[in-house]
Order: structure tokens, then sequence, then C-alpha cells
């Protein structure tokens, strides 16, 4: 019954001890996101003026930050 009790008390105590990263992990999906629509604004306009090439190239790796 000790060993339960114990266990239940790591599991529940260690829950909230995570709850500050939350803050962190938002910053680092916001500087994600701000990087690919960099990287997105300047396949497009890549795009615009014709260079298809380098607009793929672009927006790939836009695409890639979310992968894995």
């Amino acid at each position: 019954m000790k060993k339960i009790f114990l266990i239940l008390s790591f599991i529940i105590f260690s829950n909230s001890a995570f709850a500050g990263s939350c803050p962190m992990m938002a910053k680092g999906v916001d500087v994600k996101i701000s990087e690919a629509q960099k990287l997105r604004d300047a396949g497009m306009e890549a795009h615009e003026n014709g260079d298809h090439a380098k607009s793929e190239e672009l927006l790939n790796k836009a695409l890639g930050m979310f992968k894995g």
C-alpha cells in the first residue's frame, strides 16, 4: 500500500512540475512559425519573380521545419 501511495504521489506532483514548461514550448513554436513564415514569403517572392527552383527550395525548407 505504501508503494502505491508513493508512486501515485510522484506521478501527481511531477505533472505539476512540468506545467511551467508550457510557455517555453509555446515560444519555441512561435519562433518556428516566424521562421517558416519568412521562408514562405521569400519563396512566394521568388515564384512571382519567375525563379521557381528557388521558390520550391525555400517552400520545402519551410515545410521541413514542421516534420520530425
